[in-house]
């Protein structure tokens, strides 16, 4: 991947580094290289997670995939990242709760392994969102990067333990956050593509709703399992815009020095923010076995959610 800074970004879009910087947290995100997919991306973040839970690709039995930039309509990505890994006969699928995926896909592993104690769930969260910017919309295109990222769940093996998740949208307010391109605007062959194909975001409504509902379901999760914001040693959000993070934890009482921001060095990468968040926070020493984590997030949709992590 290329990384694109404020900087770069100011050659080609009304923009300046002052002005991003101040309003949302990033300095830099990062973009698919020419010929790279999103596909190619969340196969590279599935071997690294086969090889932190010393697992073969062989013995994957579901590749669920979060995503709302897939490389295809079909087929699905989660089959081209099952056959980049040389994997045949597993059940694998796509879902989309854009920047909420990852979280809605450890309830729905969690779902998986209670049914079938023996699988072996591989959860990819995967996006190209740099090629569904429109780069003469400086509201938007600074905000999102490509990412990817990437968790095995079993049912007895070692590595953190998911205590709890709970997921939760309102269809009333799908209009906040819209990527097109799909059957709700027919094209035909030659047809101009308008604005709404690429994303769309209402920022004053979107900001509004993230921080209520992401601190009202991280309470609720904590309260069900008879928790305080106390027992929390790290709170990792999604990483959209530096004054929803800071909005949320001050809702939750939890202070910045427990809040995981890396929200500066990768932008909005929507379902792949919160796994790569996690592995960035491993890597830099903050997030250590024996922690408790709790990751919040929201998402287009309206979608949000939240879950309890033991490492």
């Amino acid at each position: 991947m290329d990384v694109l800074t404020n900087f770069d970004l100011e050659k080609f879009v009304e923009t300046t580094d002052e002005w991003i910087t101040t309003r949302t947290g990033i300095k830099q995100r990062h973009r698919l290289a020419e010929g790279q997919n999103a596909s190619d991306a969340a196969a590279e973040a599935a071997r690294l997670a086969l090889a932190d839970a010393g697992m073969e690709p062989g013995e994957i039995t579901h590749v669920i995939n979060a995503t709302c930039t897939p490389d295809y309509l079909c087929p699905n990505t989660a089959c081209l990242v099952e056959a980049k890994l040389g994997i045949v006969g597993a059940m694998a699928f796509d879902f989309n709760a854009a920047c909420s995926g990852y979280v809605y896909g450890l309830s729905m592993a969690r779902a998986i392994v209670a049914a079938q104690p023996e699988a072996r769930v591989l959860l990819t969260a995967t996006e190209a969102l740099t090629r569904r910017l429109n780069w003469a919309d400086r509201s938007t295109c600074v905000l999102f990067g490509d990412g990817a990222g990437a968790s095995v769940i079993t049912a007895d093996g070692e590595g953190a333990l998911l205590e709890d998740v709970r997921c939760a949208s309102d269809g009333n307010l799908g209009g906040l956050l819209t990527i097109g391109g799909g059957t709700n605007t027919p094209y035909a062959k030659g047809d101009p593509i308008g604005d709404d194909f690429f994303v769309q975001m209402n920022g004053r409504d979107v900001f509004k709703h993230a921080v209520r509902n992401m601190a009202a379901i991280s309470q609720e999760v904590l309260e069900r399992n008879g928790l305080t914001t106390g027992d929390v040693a790290l709170l990792i959000p999604h990483q959209a815009n530096l004054r929803i993070i800071e909005a949320v934890g001050d809702r939750l009482g939890i202070p910045a020095e427990r809040v995981f921001v890396n929200l500066h060095e990768f932008g909005n990468t929507s379902a792949a923010s919160v796994p790569l968040a996690i592995a960035d926070a491993r890597a830099k020493g903050v997030l250590r076995p024996g922690m408790r984590v709790l990751l919040a997030t929201f998402g287009g949709g309206f979608t949000w959610g939240a879950a309890l992590l033991h490492f």
